[in-house]
């Protein structure tokens, strides 16, 4: 550390997700002790698909983590079911040459897999399931269902969508249903006809289709999605991957045969649902991160993106800060949500309204928006240049917060 007066602080982090992973190691590049605490017996993916844009890639590395051949980089389209291009998402050249593409496809469980071999050893508990918690100006004092109290200068919420931690300091909210749901699956039959190194997302007057090249453990092959509505409250009964044929089959080639080449085991299925973005995420010395702060629906392709970006940004700000002062504490937890906040809200929010108008329009306005969509620059504005800039933002954030932290623990 750049000075003497540093003393290495305790953080306890809850929930061992992308979010919490991605706290927990930079907080300990940062220099403090840190637990992560995990109810289940394992650290294990919520789901088998995944997208990630540059910027937690970038975090990623950052953090230790290996990226070296993490995923298939890709080119984005937005296009119609028949094939017709609507979108294109162009990023500049320094983008594509260090990352390939402005969306790298691979499956959830590698990136566990890749998080936790770069945890230090006695970082991660397992089976280690939190009741609650307290806190004053001395410290946060965690109870454990198992009796325990654990003792900590700053606690972390990244608990997820129904996190302990958020509850206990804002209260309860309703979740929104956004009354859709998506079914997605992945292959690697190396007889599908599918150009590689593209991402391709689809929709037709009630249904999204779409599929991108992923690369998982050295191999190639495709991921896809369909998605469309469905009312939360109606249990679904049906059988998945019979469900999605239906839904893709009015799709151009090749997303039919890549979910007809899937194995029935490897579709899983999700209720897009969310909360509305807190105003603020800090209370004395705890915070949020990932969604316990700022669930956002899969329509995002961004939510574990966005996660892991708030575990880096958290550590890096809590570099040299003595956790014993409460002052400190509040002052640096307040630094790092305020750029967090509308970042990630405008992308909760989006994701939101993207699905409202491409799945819940009436049926009359339906072929109103898609002559608006296809003759239009509207969606082009709305996401091939807004998700660029988000991209190049993130990552000159990440550059600026980087090098601050090199001079603090150099």
């Amino acid at each position: 550390m750049s000075t003497n007066a540093f003393r290495p602080g305790k953080v306890i982090v809850i929930g061992a997700g992308p979010a919490g992973m991605a706290t927990a190691l930079s907080v300990h590049q940062a220099g403090h002790q840190v637990t992560l605490l995990e109810r289940y017996r394992e650290a294990r993916p919520a789901g088998n698909i995944l997208n990630l844009w540059p910027p937690p890639i970038k975090a990623l590395g950052l953090l230790g983590v290996d990226i070296d051949d993490l995923g298939a980089p890709c080119y984005s389209e937005f296009r119609r079911a028949d094939g017709r291009r609507r979108v294109a998402v162009n990023l500049p050249d320094e983008v594509v040459r260090d990352y390939g593409g402005g969306f790298i496809g691979l499956l959830r469980p590698e990136l566990y897999q890749r998080l936790l071999a770069a945890m230090p050893p006695g970082v991660l508990q397992l089976n280690r399931a939190v009741d609650g918690f307290e806190q004053d100006e001395t410290g946060v004092r965690v109870h454990m269902a198992d009796g325990e109290v654990l003792e900590a200068d700053v606690l972390v919420g990244a608990d997820g969508i129904d996190s302990i931690v958020r509850r206990t300091l804002w209260g309860d909210s309703p979740k929104r249903e956004h009354n859709l749901h998506i079914f997605g699956g992945y292959t690697f039959d190396d007889d599908i006809d599918a150009e590689r190194g593209l991402c391709v997302v689809s929709h037709d007057r009630t249904i999204q289709g779409s599929w991108t090249s992923i690369r998982n453990k050295g191999r190639n092959g495709f991921q896809w999605w369909v998605l469309g509505e469905h009312n939360a409250e109606d249990e679904f009964t049906g059988d998945l991957h019979a469900t999605a044929t239906r839904m893709g089959a009015g799709f151009t080639a090749p997303l039919p045969q890549l979910i007809s080449t899937t194995d029935p085991a490897h579709v899983q299925r999700w209720v897009l649902r969310d909360r509305k973005p807190l105003k603020q995420w800090s209370k004395g010395r705890a915070t949020l991160v990932g969604d316990a702060a700022h669930s956002t629906s899969p329509y995002a392709a961004y939510g574990a993106g966005m996660a892991t970006e708030d575990g880096y940004f958290l550590g890096r700000r809590l570099a040299g800060v003595d956790l014993s002062d409460q002052a400190a504490v509040r002052t640096v937890l307040d630094a790092f949500e305020a750029p967090r906040k509308p970042h990630t809200a405008r992308q909760s929010q989006q994701a939101y309204v993207l699905g409202q108008v491409f799945h819940r329009a009436p049926r009359p306005l339906q072929p109103v928006r898609d002559l608006i969509l296809d003759h239009t620059p509207l969606l082009q504005k709305a996401v091939g240049e807004s998700s660029p800039r988000e991209i190049l933002s993130q990552i000159a954030e990440i550059d600026r917060v980087e090098e601050q932290f090199r001079r603090i623990v150099r």
